[in-house]
């Protein structure tokens, strides 16, 4: 099992802040995680070829393809705020 230092260094990579009584929970799961890794790790997975999806897909979407665009003006005029020749947006909060 991890212990408190691990538990307290992985929860600063986190940027979490872990009560005294979440601690030691949190150690117990942290452990559990990492011992079903473990397992995964020891599979024998050679000949195995990457996959992307573990289940098949369907319902793709459209080929990617190039195609003209929409004029500015009509993408401009559905958008609630233009400033010039482009989308206002509200400046960032602090």
């Amino acid at each position: 099992m991890i212990d408190r230092h691990e538990v307290l260094h992985v929860a600063r990579l986190a940027r979490l802040q872990l009560s005294d009584a979440e601690i030691e929970p949190m150690a117990r799961e942290l452990s559990a995680v990492l011992d079903h890794v473990a397992k995964i790790a020891e599979l024998d997975l050679d000949g195995v070829p990457p996959t992307t999806h573990v289940a098949e897909l369907t319902g793709r979407l459209r080929a990617d393809e190039p195609r003209e665009s929409l004029p500015r003006e009509v993408v401009l005029a559905q958008a609630p705020a233009v400033s010039g020749d482009g989308f206002l947006v509200p400046s960032p909060q602090a």
